[in-house]
Order: C-alpha cells, then sequence, then structure tokens
C-alpha cells in the first residue's frame, strides 16, 4: 500500500482540527466527531488542548482512500507554535491549507502559503465555513487570487450558501475554469486558443492531477468541516490531486528525518521518524544507539511493528541522543528552518530549592522545539526563555505545573536584543615566564574581531602560526570563542563579526628531573579556556558594541471609512 504524508495548515480558527475530525469520521476510522468547544478531539489529546480549544503539539491520524495509506499531521495554527508548522511540513508529501469562508485569507494564511511556495510542496485550498453567515463565493475567490495566488483551479460552486443546508456542487471537466493550467501545459493552451479541438474530460483530469502534483496549480474545494459539505469529495480526491510517492526498495540505505519529540510515561524519548528511503526495524544500531521499539501510525491508532519502510511515519524508542530536524542515514544535512527566531523571552523562577528540577524540565521542553532556547544569565544567574508570544509562556508555565509539578512564575517578556561590534578591535595576552597569582595560566592568546555586513552571523578564523600551537589548544580556544561570543558585553549574543586567532603561545609538556608531568610548568587546555573569554571581551571592549533590538514589518488593514480614526492612533505609537 502507498503511504501519502497529508498536513492539515491553516490561521488559528479557521476550523483546521474540526476538517481533521471530519476527515477521520469520514473514513470510518472514529465513531463520533469531537468537538474543539467540548474538549473531545482525538487529535488535541494534551489536556491543555483541550481546555483552551487550540492545538499546540502536531498530532498524526491515519486512515485509507483506496490503496493509499494517508498519514493526517494535525498543526497548530496560532503563531506563537509556527515552530511546530515548519516541523512537520518538511515531512509531508502534500498539504491540505483551510481558509475560512468567514475571515477569508488572513496574516498567517499567507505566511503558510509563501512557505508552502517556496518548498514547492503540493497544496489544495479547503474554502471552509461555508455554512456561516458572511460566506460569499465570488468575494472569496477574489481574496484568495489578490492575496495568496492567481493559479487556482476552481473544482466546484456553493449552492445555498451562508445557511445550513450549504452544498459543494463539483463541476464536470467542460465546467472548469483552465487557464490556470494553460500556463504550465501546451495543449490546454492550444485548446484555448482554438487552435485544437476541446479536449476530452479525461485529458482535463490528467493535467489537472499533473499540474496540482508538481505544486503548479492549487485545487479549490468549497465546504464545512461541521456539516460535512465538500469534506467526503476532498477525501475522495487527497490521493488524485497530490502525491504518494514511492520509497523504493527495502534494501534501499536509510534516510529518514525527525520532525517531533515527546516523553512518554517512564521519562523516555520517543521519536518521531518520516522515513524517505529503506527501512528500519528494532535492533537497528545509528550513532551508538539502539533501536528498541517501534510503533507505525495505521487507521485508528498505532500498532507495534518489528520494521517500517519508506513513506511510513512511525514513532521509534531507543534514539536518546535525537533532536528535532536530524537526520538519519542518506537524508543529506541537518534541516535549515525556514521561520524566524523568536524575538522575545522571560524569566523563569521557581520557589527554593526547585531551581535544579526547572532547569532539567525546561532542557526536556527545548529539545522538542529547537527554534525555543535556553539562556542562562550568569551574572543574575536566571534562567530565560525565548518565546513567541504571550500565549507560548501562558502554555509552557500550565505545563511545567501539569507534567513536572513546578509552579513556575514568568517575569515581564521583553525583547532579545543582539551586539553587533562597531569597529575592529584587537587584543592579546602573552604567555608568562611561570605561573603566578597575577597571571595564572600558561598560555598566550590573541585575538581580532571585525564587524560583518547584517545577517552574516558569526565566523571564526585562525591565522596564527600553522603547526606552532597543538590541535587539541586550537580546538580549547575556538570553541570558548563561539561560547563566548553567546553573552558579549552587555549579556546579549555577538552577531555580524568574525573572529580571528593571530597570536597563540604556549609550554610544551615538561617535568623535573626523574618525576612525571609538572601542570606547572607545561600549558593545559584549562589555560586557554579560562584565558580566552578575558581576551575576547577585551577585545570587544576595544571594538564597542552596539546593542540592538529586533524590528518587525507590520501590514494592517483596515476599513477605509475608519481610517481617519486609525491613522491618529498610530502616529501615537
Amino acid at each position: 500500500m502507498q503511504s501519502l504524508n497529508l498536513g492539515i495548515l491553516a490561521h488559528v480558527d479557521a476550523g483546521k482540527t474540526s476538517l481533521t475530525e471530519r476527515l477521520l469520521f469520514s473514513a470510518g476510522v472514529i465513531g463520533e466527531i469531537g468537538n474543539v468547544d467540548k474538549g473531545t478531539t482525538h487529535t488535541d489529546t494534551l489536556d491543555l488542548e483541550r481546555q483552551r480549544g487550540i492545538t499546540i503539539k502536531s498530532a498524526v491520524a491515519s486512515f485509507a482512500v483506496g490503496d493509499v495509506s494517508v498519514n493526517l499531521i494535525d498543526t497548530p495554527g496560532h503563531p506563537d507554535f509556527i515552530a511546530e508548522v515548519e516541523r512537520s511540513v518538511c515531512v509531508l508529501d502534500g498539504v491540505v491549507l483551510v481558509i475560512s469562508a468567514v475571515e477569508r485569507v488572513q496574516s498567517q494564511t499567507r505566511i503558510l502559503m509563501r512557505m508552502l511556495q517556496r518548498l514547492r510542496i503540493p497544496t489544495v485550498l479547503f474554502i471552509n465555513k461555508i455554512d456561516l453567515t458572511g460566506a460569499e463565493e465570488a468575494p472569496l475567490l477574489d481574496s484568495v487570487t489578490k492575496r495568496l495566488t492567481s493559479s487556482i483551479v476552481v473544482l466546484g460552486t456553493t449552492r445555498r450558501c451562508a445557511t445550513r443546508e450549504a452544498e459543494f456542487v463539483p463541476f464536470v471537466p467542460e465546467d472548469v475554469d483552465l487557464s490556470a493550467l494553460a500556463d504550465h501545459d501546451s495543449r490546454i493552451l492550444a485548446a484555448l486558443i482554438g487552435d485544437r479541438p476541446p479536449l476530452e474530460p479525461e485529458q482535463v483530469r490528467s493535467a489537472l492531477r499533473r499540474n496540482s502534483k508538481r505544486a503548479n496549480v492549487y485545487p479549490v474545494i468549497f465546504g464545512s468541516a461541521i456539516t460535512g459539505a465538500g469534506v467526503e469529495f476532498l477525501r475522495e480526491n487527497i490521493p488524485v490531486l497530490l502525491p504518494s510517492p514511492k520509497g523504493g526498495a527495502d534494501d534501499d540505505p536509510l534516510a529518514a528525518r525527525v520532525f517531533k519529540i515527546e516523553r512518554g510515561r517512564a521519562g523516555e524519548k520517543v521519536a518521531y521518524l518520516r522515513l524517505f528511503k529503506g527501512s528500519m526495524a528494532v535492533r537497528d544500531r545509528f550513532d551508538d544507539q539502539t533501536v528498541t521499539a517501534i510503533d507505525a501510525f495505521v487507521p485508528g491508532g498505532t500498532e507495534r511493528r518489528p520494521k517500517v519502510v519508506a513513506g511510513e511515519i512511525a514513532k521509534v524508542w531507543g534514539l536518546g541522543g535525537a533532536r528535532v530536524g536530524d537526520t538519519i542515514g542518506a537524508m543529506g544535512p541537518r534541516l535549515q528552518w525556514h521561520f524566524a527566531k523568536p524575538t522575545l523571552e522571560a524569566v523563569v523562577v521557581v520557589g527554593r530549592g526547585e531551581r535544579l528540577a526547572l532547569h532539567d524540565a525546561l532542557v526536556q521542553l527545548v529539545e522538542q522545539d529547537p527554534l525555543i532556547a535556553l539562556r542562562h544569565d550568569d551574572l543574575g544567574q536566571d534562567l530565560q526563555v525565548s518565546l513567541y508570544g504571550e500565549v507560548q509562556k501562558e502554555v509552557i508555565a500550565a505545563t511545567l505545573a501539569s507534567e513536572y509539578g513546578l509552579v513556575a512564575e514568568f517575569h515581564e517578556t521583553t525583547p532579545i536584543c543582539v551586539e553587533r561590534p562597531v569597529q575592529s578591535g584587537e587584543a592579546f595576552e602573552t604567555i608568562p615566564s611561570g605561573r603566578s597569582r597575577e597571571r595564572p595560566f600558561l598560555a598566550g592568546v590573541g585575538l581580532r574581531i571585525d564587524p560583518a555586513p547584517i545577517g552574516s552571523g558569526f565566523s571564526y578564523d585562525d591565522q596564527s602560526q600553522l603547526g606552532y600551537l597543538p590541535a587539541a589548544f586550537r580546538t580549547a580556544i575556538s570553541e570558548t570563542v563561539a561560547q563566548t561570543m553567546r553573552q558579549g558585553l552587555f549579556g546579549w549574543e555577538v552577531t555580524d563579526c568574525s573572529v580571528t586567532l593571530t597570536y597563540s603561545r604556549y609550554w610544551p609538556r615538561q617535568s623535573h628531573a626523574h618525576q612525571g608531568f609538572s601542570k606547572a610548568m607545561s600549558s593545559i587546555g584549562s589555560d586557554f579556556r579560562l584565558l580566552t573569554p578575558l581576551v575576547v571581551m577585551d577585545a570587544l571592549r576595544r571594538a564597542g558594541v552596539s546593542v540592538c533590538e529586533p524590528w518587525q514589518h507590520y501590514e494592517l488593514e483596515v476599513p477605509a471609512d475608519v481610517l481617519n480614526v486609525v491613522l491618529p492612533v498610530l502616529a501615537r505609537l
């Protein structure tokens, strides 16, 4: 059986989870449709998700359409959890992008669509909520073409729109507007301009299937997840409009990607994998880690398997070192994220004696979300968590309370700044003639810091005398420089600069006569690790740094008749 890994994406409250429930019900996987407001949905399994009525963690469910097994991934819609969406997108074959017929194209819809277009992921647009007051077909399509893409192929129309009896009526092939297809198919173009006879219905279907699976065009289906209108048509056409790639032979080299990490009941790490090639079996070893158990997703839940093959999604135990975005086997480099990093952070505090438990809990939460970082303030001894927004902060606090028994308090959210060198600065420490209280390090280090273009990040170069300094000491310097640059003169990460090692000296291994190795007379790794931060900070002071706050672009849409009220408010801000 072929596998199709399908993502459901949308702006928050567009009806994404409701559509997931209706698809599972339509496929016979569940006997009753869950309700978001009542907290009875099947994919929102966390207590916090049911209480708040929002999706926080991606969830996987499976159903069959003919001979195709569809692994459906329900993703969060709230922008605070955009990292969950990105992790899921990297393992998808196709996407259903849900658009509210009442609110139409919203800000998050546009962000998601730009990402799907950039990654060339085949996508079906499902216009949801056609049964609600305010839904109008023509303005909806106008909003889609103007704000998302003009490369759409509308597959039907609505009947009794904006009523509880709203229906989706599929077009016959002769009624489908083929103008978007003409840009990618010469036969369609020739038929439209009259150079060829009209196309046969099967030719139209074939052209639509081919170009939809290549992400050249985006089919549009109207419907309602609550009443079920259009959902059965969507379900039947998922394998028709979206690709079900063949994974190759089981004995091909393994290629898999980790897209989610969670903890089991005993605290063990569970990795969610998508297999692109080859197979994975219990007792397989990867980097000194052994697969101890595998659960594959099947209609209605999961089942324990000795082996999974290409195209499948599985939960795997035993990969204790796995991180989100990691690749296993011949998959290529680690995943590069496309969304911006968080620009906010907040200090987290707990009661006396619980600080270590808080640190361990936050480390586990951070490993599940690679775009969230945990920062330790050496000066104030504070633990700071980077965030996308206030809702995420509330969710982290609730998770710490429910899963770890920690009552955590968050200080006021502040923006994450960065430090950039203003000019070049150089500093060095020569090697002393011997250890003393004033100069305890038997090491010589010289560093130059130069500003680099904005957005270039941090780079390190070694221009000291090659072959003179042992490799272990060079490694100690480079690693310590990178670590020190995470907290500059004002406590923020130093970026958009290059650091060059210009000078290095050491004392070789020596000993007193007839005695063993003496640290008093020989350089050791800690000499370089302890001296390098002092030199880095001295070079930063000589270069001078500017502390830069994050900035963002916003696009505000307001009705024309209230523009004169909004403009003075914006001016005051």
